[in-house]
């Protein structure tokens, strides 16, 4: 007599070790051993993924979803094809956010990075069920595919919304905003193309404020010299929300991007 299958209420069998978590999915440490080790803005979050977003990261990540593994270049107009733009988003937490920016602009292309399993699979299902045609889901560290995979040029923009603030003074290192991490991004933004930063976070806002106005290849957008509205575009997250609701205040800094391609 055969063996019956499992009732819906048993226990998942563990996974053997060294099997990947999500066979057709991201991969837990893309770069591997390639590149030097260094001081990184961020923490991977292996968090608790729901069904719908393990069924989505299975489905679709072979389709518009690409590991950060820094060995080859990324072409974005195919990957892209018939968009007028394409933007980087570094960090896009759960991508509700970014689902309802790709959606109100449906011309420009999202490249949006993020090393959050549970949000890269609810991103993939959002744009799956929304019909979103221009997000792609990058997995790994953003410097590793600015440095290594992003041609000159390459990018109409740069999105970095709410990035890990690192509060304690040790932990300053750790922030993405830095001058290292400009001159870097700065030759794969095309002339005209803005860089748009986001915090709740008053020092650090202050920090990106002085970094960014001190950095030659980028321009305040603001006359003034200081931060700017929210844009219209830039949805009004729940995390911001509630941190609102504490009473922060949001600042956001768009700062252009000066010079030729090849400055």
């Amino acid at each position: 007599m055969s063996e019956s299958a499992p009732s819906p209420s048993s226990p998942r069998p563990p996974r053997p070790k060294g099997e990947p978590r999500f066979p057709d999915g991201p991969a837990p440490d893309p770069a591997g051993s390639h590149f030097e080790r260094r001081i990184r803005s961020f923490q991977p979050r292996r968090s608790r993924v729901t069904t719908s977003q393990a069924d989505a990261l299975q489905r679709l990540w072979p389709k518009w979803g690409l590991d950060i593994d820094g060995q080859r270049v990324l072409d974005l107009a195919t990957m892209f094809e018939g968009k007028s733009a394409v933007v980087l988003e570094i960090g896009f937490g759960m991508g509700e956010a970014t689902a309802q920016m790709a959606a109100d602009d449906p011309h420009t292309g999202i490249l949006a990075v993020d090393v959050h399993t549970p949000g890269q699979g609810n991103l993939l299902g959002l744009a799956e069920r929304n019909n979103l045609d221009n997000v792609r889901v990058a997995n790994g560290d953003a410097v590793i595919l600015l440095r290594e995979m992003l041609p000159p040029a390459s990018l109409d923009g740069l999105r970095v919304y709410f990035p890990d603030p690192w509060p304690k003074a040790r932990h300053h290192k750790r922030r993405i905003i830095q001058p290292d991490f400009l001159d870097l991004a700065a030759p794969r933004l095309k002339p005209g193309a803005v860089l748009h930063c986001a915090t709740d976070w008053e020092p650090y806002a202050e920090q990106m404020l002085e970094v960014l106005t001190a950095h030659p290849a980028f321009e305040n957008t603001e006359a003034d010299g200081g931060y700017a509205p929210r844009p219209a575009f830039r949805p009004l997250t729940r995390f911001e929300g509630q941190g609102l609701d504490k009473g922060h205040v949001v600042h956001d800094l768009l700062f252009r991007r000066t010079g030729t391609p090849c400055d």
